[in-house]
């Protein structure tokens, strides 16, 4: 074991934080208007926007929380996996034709297309709610790295990363945020299989031991198909089992990816629906490799330290403190660095989604006879402001304790069921109507909150119960409180 990083490891951080930072830049001057600051002008490769997809959902909380879910028990966490497989193709039937028809900035201008701009009003403030609650955690998880790493403070460590993102963000709109992405995906990927390949040299034995460690405690265990002993024989208390990562997963990845403007911005950002749809599958299947990688890491770990993750504080700390105690200098350095690329990206899409959200949900809506070039200035100030917010947010989450990305998980199925109920509402059904879309929000809201507050009922259920409640009360209510409408 060794002390920390050295010059070397500090180097190539600095290193990647100014280079990207540099790099993001670049695209200031492509900024002209509120198509080009917050669609990238609509002109981005699929291939592009499938990578800026993987790494949107790719923060922090995945790099060094699915390793230390993995390290305290199995690989079961990719059944949810494969419900966002699912989701996706969902969402490729069913909403992108929607989204792709007219001129949409944001996802909630589908809703008032449908109901109405009360309801459009009512879902976009949920998502700013919800998006900065749930950023606030991921990047409070990014000081968790750093402070390990570099030995500041946790504070000053949500300030370096939050700051350094703001700046690329705030000149370079969605151009930057995806172009960014691209080169910070290839940057955390490559690092983390650097890192694996590393902790398999320092295993006494190597892969041969490594398996045999793993295997005999059953850490390679993928499906749990295991049934509640009582009706109706699912288990709703365990968040990892095959039915709950099918269903609750599919539906998780339809609400988060066909009804929150952080994925939805990028599905719009497309130069048609074919590329939208191509680049919302390749990031599926690209997510799932990914995943798995980072469960391997932490069935790794666990076989190179055997030890329990109480140990280390909390498991969460596991990955980042074998990167800074046992990774070769230099690798250490990749490391950390990849781990940083994943927290500015998905950073920077909240920052920008909030942002777009804000001004043309909100702001453009009743300010409308406002000139271009006095909106892209607007649309920047709306973005430094939601940097400030994010940091007060990340600050607060300090104190919350628990494996950081189930946390994250949590606050947003909270809304996540009650967006998705709505959505598909309104392109389900010609029956319901604004009134009832209200009832069946403000019900379906009520029972996530009580699932979130006072059940037992595994989070990864929440959405397609939230989703269900808010859909059969919206129906219903239609039918006896006022008239049609489109």
């Amino acid at each position: 074991m060794r002390a920390g990083l050295n010059q070397i490891d500090l180097l190539i951080i600095a290193v990647y934080l100014a280079g990207i930072t540099l790099f993001g830049l670049r695209f200031r001057k492509r900024q002209r208007t509120m198509r080009d600051y917050f669609l990238a002008g609509r002109d981005i490769p699929w291939w592009a926007i499938a990578l800026s997809i993987v790494a949107a959902e790719t923060s922090t909380l995945t790099i060094i929380s699915i390793p230390g879910l993995a390290y305290d028990s199995n690989f079961t966490f990719l059944q949810v996996v494969m419900g966002y497989l699912i989701g996706r193709v969902i969402i490729s039937f069913i909403l992108l034709p929607q989204y792709f028809r007219g001129d949409l900035f944001t996802a909630y201008q589908l809703i008032e297309r449908r109901f109405g701009p009360h309801l459009r009003t009512v879902t976009a403030a949920i998502f700013l709610l919800t998006r900065a609650a749930a950023e606030g955690v991921r990047v409070y998880a990014v000081s968790i790295v750093v402070s390990i790493a570099l030995g500041t403070g946790e504070i000053t460590s949500i300030a370096i990363i939050t700051l350094l993102t703001l700046v690329y963000t705030f000149e370079g709109g969605l151009s930057a945020v995806i172009w960014t992405d691209v080169v910070q995906t290839v940057i955390y990927v490559a690092g983390t299989l650097v890192g694996v390949f590393t902790i398999l040299h320092l295993i006494p034995g190597g892969w041969s031991s490594a398996h045999a460690i793993a295997s005999g405690l059953d850490k390679f265990r993928v499906f749990d198909t295991a049934l509640a002993a009582g009706w109706p024989f699912l288990n709703f208390s365990a968040p990892y089992t095959l039915w709950a990562g099918l269903i609750g997963g599919a539906f998780l990845t339809t609400a988060s990816h066909g009804t929150d403007q952080l994925i939805v911005q990028r599905l719009l950002a497309a130069r048609n629906q074919r590329q939208s749809v191509a680049a919302l599958l390749s990031s599926g299947i690209t997510i799932f490799f990914q995943f798995a990688l980072f469960l391997f890491v932490g069935v790794l770990l666990f076989a190179y330290y055997r030890l329990p993750s109480s140990t280390f504080g909390r498991a969460d700390r596991i990955f980042p403190t074998f990167i800074v105690s046992h990774m070769p200098h230099g690798i250490s350095g990749v490391l950390i660095a990849a781990i940083l690329a994943a927290a500015m990206s998905n950073l920077s899409a909240a920052l920008n989604s909030l942002s777009s959200s804000t001004m043309m949900d909100f702001y453009f809506r009743f300010q409308s006879d406002i000139p271009d070039s006095q909106r892209l200035r607007l649309a920047r100030i709306a973005t430094f402001v939601w940097a400030l917010v994010l940091f007060g947010l990340a600050v607060l989450a300090l104190h919350r304790a628990g494996r950081v990305v189930e946390i994250g998980l949590q606050i947003a199925s909270v809304a996540y069921g009650v967006l998705l109920g709505v959505f598909l509402l309104g392109v389900l059904t010609r029956r319901a109507n604004q009134n009832g879309a209200i009832a069946g929000m403000i019900l379906g809201l009520l029972v996530e909150l009580y699932l979130w507050g006072y059940s037992h009922i595994a989070f990864t259920w929440w959405v397609a119960i939230g989703a269900c409640v808010t859909f059969a009360v919206g129906c219903t209510t239609s039918l006896f409180w006022g008239a049609h409408e489109n």
